[in-house]
C-alpha cells in the first residue's frame, strides 16, 4: 500500500462496492459536455469504480486510481477503464493528457495541495477538474431522525475530523481553478431495509466504532428503523443531493487550498 495513504475503507471494500449509492447518469453527460475533448478522463481515488464506469460512457478512456490496493481488487471491470493503484498526487499520467480530473466524495481525505498540482500538470488547456460529496440520506421524516441521530450521536467522535468538510458540501474548500457554475444533481435509488443497513455499515465512523469497541451501532439502531420502516422487504425512495465544485485548468484562480 502507498507510504501516506490514510486507509479507512479497505477493510470494509467488499460492502463498499456492494452498498454504495451511485452516480446519476446526467452528471457525467454534463461533466463531458464542459470538457474539451473526450480522449482521457482521470478518476482519482476512484473507490470501486462508481465514478469511472460512468465516465466510460462518455470518454474513449478513464484511468481511474486508488490507493487501497483492495478497493481496486473488487472494481467492476469494464473495457475502456483502467484501474490502477497509486496516490492522488502522483497519478503516473503524462502532462497535459486529460480532459477531466474527477474526485468523487473523496476530495476531503487527499493532500489537497499537491492533488491541486497533480491535476493542473495532468489537465490539458482548458480541461475540467471536478468534486463532488454527499452527506445524509432522505427517506422519510421518520427514519430521517434516527439516521441523524446515529450519524451526529452514536457516531460522534468517530468521524475524521476532513468529515466536516463534506458536512459543508465542500464549500469552504479552496478551488485553485477558473471555478465554473454547476446545475444541481441528486443521486436517488429504491431500498429495501436492509439495503439501507448495509450502506449505513459502510460508513467510515461505522467501521471506526467497530473496531475499537467490538459492536456494530447499526444493528442497536435496527429495530427503531424496522418499526418505521414496516415490511422490510418494501422499497423505498432514497435521495442524496450532491454538492459540486468544478473548475477549469488554463486560467487558475487565486485561491486557498
Amino acid at each position: 500500500m502507498p507510504a501516506g495513504f490514510k486507509d479507512l475503507f479497505s477493510r470494509g471494500s467488499a460492502e463498499y462496492a456492494a452498498f454504495r449509492p451511485t452516480y446519476p447518469a446526467a452528471l457525467f453527460a454534463w461533466l463531458a459536455s464542459r470538457c474539451p475533448g473526450r480522449g482521457l478522463a482521470w478518476d482519482c481515488a476512484t473507490g470501486n469504480g462508481q465514478a469511472a464506469l460512468g465516465l466510460a460512457e462518455h470518454f474513449q478512456r478513464v484511468v481511474a486510481t486508488d490507493a487501497s490496493p483492495e478497493q481496486i481488487a473488487i472494481a467492476r471491470p469494464h473495457p475502456r477503464v483502467e484501474y490502477q493503484v497509486a496516490l492522488a498526487e502522483s497519478s503516473g499520467l503524462a502532462d497535459g493528457a486529460a480532459d477531466l480530473v474527477t474526485v468523487a466524495q473523496a476530495l476531503h481525505w487527499l493532500d489537497r495541495p499537491a492533488f491541486y498540482a497533480e491535476a493542473r500538470r495532468v489537465l490539458k488547456p482548458g480541461g475540467v477538474i471536478a468534486a463532488w460529496c454527499y452527506n445524509l440520506l432522505r427517506i422519510a421524516p421518520e427514519i430521517d431522525a434516527l439516521i441523524f441521530r446515529l450519524y451526529s450521536v452514536t457516531l460522534a467522535g468517530f468521524w475524521s475530523t476532513d468529515r466536516a468538510l463534506v458536512d459543508q458540501g465542500y464549500r469552504t474548500v479552496g478551488l485553485p481553478f477558473e471555478e465554473l457554475e454547476a446545475p444541481a444533481f441528486e443521486m436517488a435509488s429504491n431500498w429495501t431495509l436492509p439495503r439501507l443497513l448495509g450502506y449505513l455499515g459502510t460508513w467510515s465512523a461505522t467501521l471506526k466504532y467497530q473496531a475499537e469497541r467490538g459492536e456494530d451501532p447499526v444493528r442497536s439502531l435496527e429495530a427503531e428503523l424496522g418499526a418505521s420502516w414496516g415490511d422490510p422487504e418494501t422499497a423505498r425512495r432514497v435521495s442524496w443531493p450532491l454538492s459540486l465544485r468544478v473548475g477549469r485548468a488554463g486560467n487558475a484562480a487565486t485561491s486557498s487550498c
